[in-house]
């Protein structure tokens, strides 16, 4: 199948999870732990239990009483503080590392609590600062997942060495490696491998759009072909600046399939390479279709996005399947948005993983997505899930109703601002897409997301 298959596909409808959890564990259920630290037994609305732990090295212990932006928040409510030293034995393996905190005090800025993280006698990360890490808000959780740690003397050890002040750790899980399955070839839906010479407009949109629109980000989106074009069987998305009259102009691409790929519930796999350097923001997401699905104060036919007194975002939803941002190379960001827990409350939902140069290799970036709940995956590695909350309506799961694929790389903004200025120095910086591949279960299908396609039903 080849990116032909655009040119038939309106709307695809996707039921259930695709793909599965492969490979074999290094050994049996005693690899995997997962560790409330300083707290009791907590068994969590996605069915993980975490168990009663004590650390080496803890100075102190407390409980924090309202944690923002998790479902299941008593495994950030205790915590302990000090340079913290865990180990279990293990099998020897591959291992991802997961770690669940939140800052207590309200007083503690970014900067002010640092530390360092190392596993097997490796430092993973320099300087861990949850404030920092979780968007300048104290008592918010952080998860932190670090893949592919190698044990090869049967005990994982695992340090929290200080920088400027305590550490702290609220919570902790070990599991063996488990990486999502291949998919099935035959319930590939949709793909394009950007094998022609020119982007497919049967299946894209490119966006035009002037500074500042959303998140006051810095660059325009063209449809320059030196900011978007294919090259080489890869989509180039590639930024550049230019000084007009002494000031940095930015420009840059973004395209959608709005409208000619639409997906509802499935697996959607990105193989991409991700620009370097301080202020490049790409990102690989989903945004609704029907943006006023649940919208109050504007109707089909406005503009939505940027606009302050339009509540299409957040209340009909988002989904990211990888953020970057360039102050903080190798932090991959998968995150859920929705009225109920997004940025202005403090309560969207997000995870992070820590992993290979993304910016040197091509990587793998994977959404699961069905009636139930949201996963996110790189390389395979599972590190992020967003389970549809007991009695949810809308306002904390809309995602019922078909989405449609964003591809782009902005320059600055909010967030690719929040590490510094933008580094000039850069340019021309690109983010590279080898393919993008729909897939979808074979199961029933309820009427309720039943689509048309091109040609008749499937």
């Amino acid at each position: 199948m080849t990116s032909m298959m655009s040119r038939l596909v309106a709307c695809v409808a996707l039921l259930g999870l695709v793909g599965c959890e492969a490979g074999a564990p290094p050994g049996g259920a005693n690899d995997m732990h997962r560790l409330n630290i300083g707290g009791g037994q907590v068994d969590q609305s996605d069915g993980k239990t975490f168990v009663a732990a004590e650390v080496t090295g803890a100075l102190n212990s407390g409980s924090i009483d309202q944690i923002f932006g998790s479902n299941d928040p008593a495994i950030y409510q205790s915590y302990v503080e000090g340079p913290i030293s865990v180990s279990r034995p293990v099998s020897k393996g591959s291992y991802s590392l997961t770690l669940h905190f939140a800052e207590p005090d309200d007083a503690v800025k970014a900067g002010d609590r640092v530390f360092a993280v190392a596993v097997e006698e490796s430092q993973l990360l320099e300087e861990l600062d949850v404030v920092l890490f979780r968007d300048g808000r104290a008592r918010s959780a952080l998860t932190v997942t670090l893949p592919n740690i190698v044990v090869t003397d049967g005990t994982l050890d695992v340090r929290l060495v200080p920088v400027k002040g305590q550490p702290i750790l609220g919570a902790l899980e070990v599991e063996p490696a488990r990486l999502l399955g291949e998919p099935d070839p035959s319930k590939m839906v949709w793909e394009d491998n950007f094998d022609y010479p020119e982007l497919d407009l049967s299946s894209w949109n490119v966006e035009r759009w002037e500074p500042r629109r959303v998140n006051d980000e810095d660059q325009a989106y063209t449809d320059r072909e030196e900011n978007l074009r294919i090259d080489d069987g890869r989509l180039i998305i590639e930024a550049h600046r230019q000084v007009i009259k002494g000031a940095s102009t930015y420009t840059s691409a973004r395209i959608t399939t709005h409208g000619k790929v639409d997906i509802q519930y499935g697996r959607i796999d990105v193989r991409a390479r991700l620009p370097k350097g301080q202020g490049t923001w790409p990102a690989i997401w989903m945004l609704p279709s029907d943006p006023f699905r649940y919208a109050s104060n504007c109707s089909d036919g406005e503009r939505w996005q940027g606009v302050a007194n339009c509540d299409a975002w957040p209340n009909s939803g988002e989904i990211d399947i990888m953020e970057h941002v360039g102050y903080q190379m190798n932090h991959v960001h998968a995150t859920v948005h929705t009225k109920a827990g997004y940025w202005v409350n403090w309560e969207q939902r997000k995870g992070r993983i820590v992993a290979a140069p993304v910016d040197q290799s091509f990587n793998d970036y994977s959404l699961v997505w069905g009636p139930e709940r949201i996963d996110a995956y790189m390389n395979g590695t599972h590190y992020f899930r967003y389970q549809k909350p007991i009695g949810a309506d809308w306002t904390s799961w809309p995602f019922d109703h078909p989405f449609h694929l964003v591809l782009n790389v902005a320059i600055g903004g909010a967030w690719g601002r929040a590490g510094g200025p933008i580094d000039n120095s850069i340019f021309p910086v690109r983010m590279e897409i080898e393919h993008v591949r729909v897939y979808r279960h074979d199961g029933n299908r309820p009427p309720e997301v039943q689509q048309k396609v091109a040609g008749g039903s499937w």
